[in-house]
């Protein structure tokens, strides 16, 4: 299921930013060593009461300026809300209500989406000032109180959001259809890729890096099963991000990840393995997708007796911190092995939503403890009870022990390999939470 959207709009000044930073600043989540997963400032994942959701900044909207990058932050901020299932509009005590503010305030009843209007800067405890009631001439319904500074009232704020959330409807029909993204950054060949699955011109194909502005979902049933393909625009590094269109083209590409259930990371043979790969492969690698390396334009490349298998060592380098993931050497172009990699998605979605009984687990664990002893230090020594896999996509497996602190990582990692060569699990993450007894 992809997050809900909340943007955050408003004119320039009104404390968007500090609204943001403080909502994602109470997210409570796992945290991963994956080389290169970065968190572009301009969007970012908030949990609050248990419910995730994208929170998206943007810049001020300033309707009646002349200025062009005034008139750039409105299109981004135009965008966003095209994006977004729930709008909050931030306005500002201090000042009051502004002719600006009743300008947005009316594109954003035009929009259709559900509005929460926050009135910022409402930083004394206790009663709100006079001027807050001001803020229901802007006809948005109730206004919410407040102070993005102290983080007044952001609870508050997050339940309106919530109520007004439309809810979450999976299609019936695609619970039959694995959801494939096809992800990595510009021009490696996803648009072609997908068109020649699909056999026909579904998606804009071109040499210019980032013709693809969104995600693209094209539906695909032959002999291997069911499946939704989603075209994605190319994830690039934020240095190389030019333009409020390309900001919601990498958003949408995470989303679309989100969405997935396999993520076929696409890889330019001629270019060979970049530092933005890594990224690109860490965002799903991070969400648990079951993942797929293929390596497109390989009929354009060299090749001797040894290059196929140089290449495959080479990139299992590349990709150590998700060696879990299968190699597949592509043309989009010409079609070779599209076949095998059809039969791949399969096979790593089975992987990503296997569940194991907890007998096996533990006929396993109690093998594994006796080929090699637990960790111990100052004469304690770690003591694991028993596991078992409360959740599947990605396969999440939970340790209860004595003390947290013995379980070194490299006795988890440990573990692991001992699941995967005993289960298979080829192609998808696995996640370790360790549980003291007791808690």
């Amino acid at each position: 299921m992809p997050k809900p959207v909340v943007a955050v709009v408003g004119r320039p000044n009104v404390g968007k930013s500090t609204l943001f930073n403080k909502l994602v600043g109470k997210r409570v989540s796992i945290v991963e060593d994956t080389p290169g997963v970065t968190r572009d400032r301009i969007y970012s994942e908030c949990e609050w009461a248990g419910k995730s959701f994208m929170l998206v900044d943007t810049g001020g909207i300033e309707p009646r300026s002349d200025d062009v990058i005034l008139s750039q932050m409105e299109r981004q901020a135009q965008l966003a809300i095209e994006s977004a299932d729930v709008i909050i509009l931030v306005t500002d005590v201090t000042t009051g209500v502004t002719a600006t503010d009743h300008d947005v305030a009316t594109m954003l009843l035009k929009s259709g989406k559900p509005v929460v209007l926050c009135v910022n800067k409402c930083d004394s405890v206790g009663e709100v000032p006079p001027d807050f009631y001001e803020f229901y001439n802007l006809g948005l319904g109730d206004p919410v109180a407040v102070s993005s500074v102290h983080g007044h009232g952001t609870g508050d704020l997050l339940e309106a959001v919530f109520e007004v959330m439309p809810s979450a409807e999976e299609d019936s029909e695609e619970e039959d259809f694995i959801k494939v993204a096809v992800i990595g950054k510009p021009n490696v060949g996803k648009s072609s890729l997908v068109n020649k699955i699909a056999g026909e011109e579904r998606v804009i194909v071109s040499n210019i890096a980032g013709t693809t502005r969104d995600a693209v979902d094209t539906r695909i049933e032959n002999e291997f099963g069911k499946f939704i393909f989603i075209d994605t625009a190319g994830i690039r590094r934020k240095s190389k991000i030019d333009g409020s269109i390309e900001h919601y083209s990498v958003l949408r590409s995470y989303m679309a990840v989100d969405r997935a259930q396999v993520c076929v990371i696409m890889i330019d043979a001629t270019e060979g393995f970049t530092e933005q790969d890594s990224k690109v492969a860490g965002y799903a690698h991070e969400q648990g997708k079951a993942c797929i390396i293929a390596v497109n334009k390989w009929d354009a490349v060299e090749k001797d007796g040894k290059t196929m298998a140089e290449t495959r060592k080479k990139l299992e380098n590349d990709f150590s911190f998700m060696s879990y993931a299968p190699i597949i050497f592509i043309s989009a172009k010409t079609g070779q092995r599209l076949n095998k990699l059809f039969e791949l998605i399969h096979y790593v979605n089975g992987q990503n939503a296997m569940r194991i009984s907890t007998g096996m687990l533990n006929d396993l664990l109690s093998n594994a403890t006796a080929r090699v002893q637990p960790p111990s230090d100052k004469g304690r020594r770690l003591k694991i009870y028993y596991m078992t896999q409360p959740s599947t996509r990605p396969p999440t497996f939970v340790t209860f022990v004595n003390r947290a602190d013995l379980f070194h990582f490299s006795y988890q990692r440990y573990l692991e390999n001992q699941i995967r060569a005993t289960f298979g699990l080829e192609g998808t993450p696995i996640r370790m939470v360790v549980r003291e007894r007791g808690e």
